[in-house]
């Protein structure tokens, strides 16, 4: 795939580029280029530097940091004409990475490099504008997790969670009842700073009482109006 297979209309999609101009979306596609992974590979590392910043067009990604342990917490889950990897265009010290991006399934991303998108923001205000919004969104959603982990019990947590999730990827099935997440059991518990223990044993709770059904890194939620009553308290 290349740049040639997006259009101005398709840039539109992002957030952070939804004000900008037919000419500015040609400058960008112009200057970028498209990376293609398989499944479980890496768009960066934590602690590379942020030499580029992305835009998924295709598949399904995680951001991830980690501590010297090897314990992981799943930041953020990034979907289609999401960006990611921006933090290089707005600091000019050759910031590196906080987190790593890696695939959960095949997927294929526009890459541009931090200083273009940089050049831009100076010129362009309500591109800057834009990005400081998205950045907004992001400082919010961590601090309804962070509440999350400090105020709710661990089964509202995961709870929230699955909730979330359905609302951003799930995908209704025309053959079988309920919403369809491609996540697994320990994609689950590093979003919800729980173990993998706590998490199959509450799934596997829940799939007794028909609440939902679990597969291989798959997750179907078949009764979502109690699962929201879980992460309310209310069950």
């Amino acid at each position: 795939m290349t740049w040639m297979n997006i259009s101005p209309k398709d840039l539109k999609q992002v957030v952070v580029f939804q004000h900008c101009t037919d000419d500015d979306l040609h400058l960008i596609l112009k200057n970028s280029i498209t990376r293609s992974l398989e499944e479980g590979s890496f768009f960066f590392m934590q602690g590379d530097e942020a030499e580029y910043l992305y835009v998924l067009t295709s598949g399904q990604v995680k951001l991830m940091q980690s501590n010297p342990n090897g314990q992981q917490v799943n930041l953020r889950t990034i979907y289609p004409w999401q960006m990611f990897g921006a933090l290089g265009a707005v600091r000019s010290d050759g910031a590196p990475y906080p987190a790593s991006a890696q695939t959960l399934e095949d997927s294929t991303a526009l890459a541009t490099p931090s200083l273009f998108l940089r050049s831009m923001l100076e010129t362009r205000p309500y591109l800057s504008f834009d990005l400081m919004n998205l950045m907004t969104s992001y400082i919010q959603e961590m601090q309804a997790r962070y509440r999350e982990l400090a105020t709710e019990r661990v089964e509202q947590r995961v709870a929230n969670a699955l909730v979330r999730l359905a609302g951003q990827a799930g995908i209704k099935s025309e053959k079988e009842a309920g919403i369809e997440l491609s996540f697994s059991r320990q994609d689950v518990a590093e979003m919800t700073g729980t173990t993998l223990y706590t998490v199959s044993r509450l799934l596997s709770d829940w799939e007794r009482k028909g609440i939902l059904k679990t597969g291989r890194e798959r997750i179907r939620i078949l009764k979502p109006h109690d699962l929201v009553r879980i992460a309310d308290g209310l069950a």
